[in-house]
C-alpha cells in the first residue's frame, strides 16, 4: 500500500465558474501543479488497465485530509494494484488551479467538484459524464435523488458530471432554554419563527430574537426565507426563460424577512458574515440563527447539547418545506484521465455506504448514500439526522439555484450582497432589488440558452 500525500495551501480567492480569460490563464499557469500525465481539458483520455496510479485532488485540503487518507488506505487495501496520489488543495485555491490545468495540462484523474463549480468545468469540456457508469454500478438507486438532481442541474445540460458525496444543508438553530423560559413552541413554521423573533427581543437587555446575515454569503439565506415562505418550488418559470425571484410572493416574503433587521436583530448584522453571526449567537442571548450543518460542533462547544437544537428550515403555511440551501459536494472524473477504469473504482468506493458515512461523520454533513442515513453517528448528531430525514422522506423541496450560469457567482455575491444591505437599511425596496436581479438573471439565462443551441 502506498499513499503519497501532497498539499497546496494558500489564501487566494476562489474565482467564479465562468470560463477563464486567456490572460488570467497564462498568469496562473506558472503556479499550476506539475503535469501528472493526465493532460489538459481537451484530452479525451483513456479507460486504461484499471491498475496503476491515479491522482486525486481534494477541494478542501487540510480540513478533510485526515479522513481522505483513511478512505484512500481502505481503497488501496481493497485494490492492491491501484495507488492513489492524494493532493490536498485549499478550498480558496482549488477552482483556479483546476481552471489553469484545464488550459495548460496537469489535471488529475479524480477531483472534488461542488455544484457551484460544475458549470465552469463542464463548459470547458473537462469532466467525464458518469451517467452510464452509475447506471451499471451497485450504487444505482442508492444515492439521494435530490443531490443527484442538484449536480445534474448544475452541470447545465442535465448530465451527471459529479457523483454527489454530501449536502451541507441549511439549519435553523434555536436556543431551547430561551424558548422554554418564554413558553414558546419550537419554530417549525414561518409563523412560529416570526412570533418567537418578536417575543424573545428585549433591546434594553441586549436580547434579540434572531441574528440575520447581512454580510458575505447573505443571499442564499435570504432566498431560503423567500422561497420558504412563498412556497414557489422552481427558480424559473415553466418556459425556463424568466426567473421567479421577483414573483410578487417572493417580494412580499423578502420584505417581511428584511423588516426583521434592527427590530429583532442586532444592528451589527448588516455587516456580519457567517463567522461573526454564529460567534455572536454562541456567546449572546439571541434566540435563533440560520446557518448550515458545518457550525454544529462550534455550537456544541459553546453551549453544550442541552441549550439548543438545530432543525430543518421552517415549513410554509401549507406544511410544505421549500429551501435553496442544499450545497452539494461531489467527486468528478476528469475526461483527460488515462486510467478512467481505476478512477471510477475509487469514486465508487468513496461513495459506498461505509466510506460515504465515514466521510460525512468527519464533515458533519448529510451523506449522499441513503444507506448511511441510519448510522449511529447520525442518530447522535440531531441536526444532521433531521436534515437527512427531511431530504430522504420527501417532505422538502429544493429550489435548484442556477449554478449552470457562468455569471451566477458574480450576480449572487458582488452585485447582490451590497444591494441586499441597502434593502436592510431601507435604502432600496425589496421589489427594486429583486426586479434588478431578475433582469440580469433573465439576460444571463437567454445568453446561456443561445450558447447551448
Amino acid at each position: 500500500m502506498k499513499i503519497r500525500i501532497l498539499s497546496s495551501r494558500g489564501t487566494g480567492a476562489r474565482r467564479a465558474p465562468a470560463a477563464v480569460a486567456l490572460g488570467a490563464v497564462l498568469a496562473l499557469t506558472a503556479t499550476a501543479c506539475g503535469d501528472d500525465g493526465s493532460g489538459a481539458g481537451g484530452d479525451k483520455g483513456a479507460e486504461g488497465s484499471g491498475t496503476g496510479k491515479i491522482t486525486f485532488w481534494d477541494n478542501n485540503g487540510g480540513i478533510r485530509t485526515a479522513v481522505w487518507k483513511e478512505i484512500i488506505a481502505g481503497f488501496e487495501k481493497a485494490n492492491p494494484d491501484i495507488d492513489v496520489e492524494y493532493v490536498g488543495i485549499a478550498a480558496t485555491e482549488y477552482q483556479s488551479k483546476v481552471d489553469t490545468a484545464i488550459q495548460g495540462g496537469g489535471l488529475p484523474d479524480v477531483g472534488g467538484v461542488t455544484a457551484s463549480m460544475l458549470a465552469g468545468f463542464s463548459a470547458q469540456g473537462a469532466l467525464e459524464p458518469l451517467d452510464g457508469r452509475l447506471g451499471k454500478s451497485s450504487l444505482s438507486g442508492e444515492l439521494n435523488k435530490d443531490m443527484v438532481e442538484s449536480v445534474k442541474a448544475a452541470g447545465g445540460d442535465g448530465t451527471l458530471y459529479s457523483m454527489p458525496t454530501s449536502a451541507n444543508n441549511g439549519v435553523l438553530y434555536y436556543r431551547t432554554d430561551l424558548f422554554e423560559k418564554a413558553g414558546l413552541d419550537e419554530p417549525t413554521t414561518w409563523d412560529t419563527f416570526y412570533e418567537a423573533a418578536q417575543k424573545l427581543t428585549d433591546k434594553g437587555k441586549n436580547a434579540f430574537g434572531y441574528t440575520i446575515r447581512g454580510g458575505s454569503g447573505s443571499i442564499a439565506q435570504a432566498f431560503d426565507a423567500m422561497y420558504g415562505q412563498s412556497g414557489i418550488t422552481s427558480f424559473w418559470d415553466a418556459g425556463k426563460k424568466n426567473t421567479t425571484v421577483n414573483d410578487p410572493k417572493n417580494v412580499a416574503a423578502l420584505e417581511k424577512y428584511a423588516a426583521l433587521y434592527k427590530q429583532v436583530t442586532p444592528a451589527a448584522d448588516v455587516n456580519n458574515d457567517f463567522a461573526k453571526m454564529t460567534a455572536q449567537w454562541d456567546t449572546g442571548t439571541i434566540g435563533m440563527v440560520n446557518h448550515n450543518l458545518g457550525s454544529y460542533q462550534d455550537h456544541v462547544k459553546a453551549l453544550g447539547t442541552g441549550r439548543f437544537r438545530g432543525i430543518p428550515q421552517p415549513a410554509g403555511a401549507l406544511g410544505k418545506r421549500v429551501q435553496v440551501s442544499n450545497p452539494v459536494d461531489g467527486l468528478g472524473m476528469f475526461k483527460s484521465s488515462k486510467n478512467k477504469e481505476a478512477a471510477w473504482k475509487f469514486i465508487e468506493f468513496a461513495t459506498s455506504k461505509e466510506q460515504n458515512s465515514k466521510f460525512n461523520e468527519s464533515a458533519g454533513q448529510v451523506p449522499s448514500n441513503t444507506g448511511a442515513s441510519n448510522d449511529a453517528w447520525i442518530q447522535q448528531a440531531e441536526p444532521t439526522k433531521l436534515a437527512a430525514q427531511a431530504l430522504n422522506d420527501g417532505s422538502t423541496t429544493i429550489v435548484q439555484l442556477p449554478y449552470h450560469l457562468p455569471d451566477w457567482n458574480t450576480l449572487s455575491k458582488s452585485e447582490s450582497e451590497p444591494a441586499f444591505q441597502k434593502v436592510l437599511l431601507g435604502e432600496m425596496s425589496a421589489k427594486d432589488f429583486l426586479d434588478d436581479l431578475a433582469e440580469k438573471l433573465n439576460e444571463a439565462q437567454a445568453e446561456w440558452t443561445e450558447q447551448m443551441g
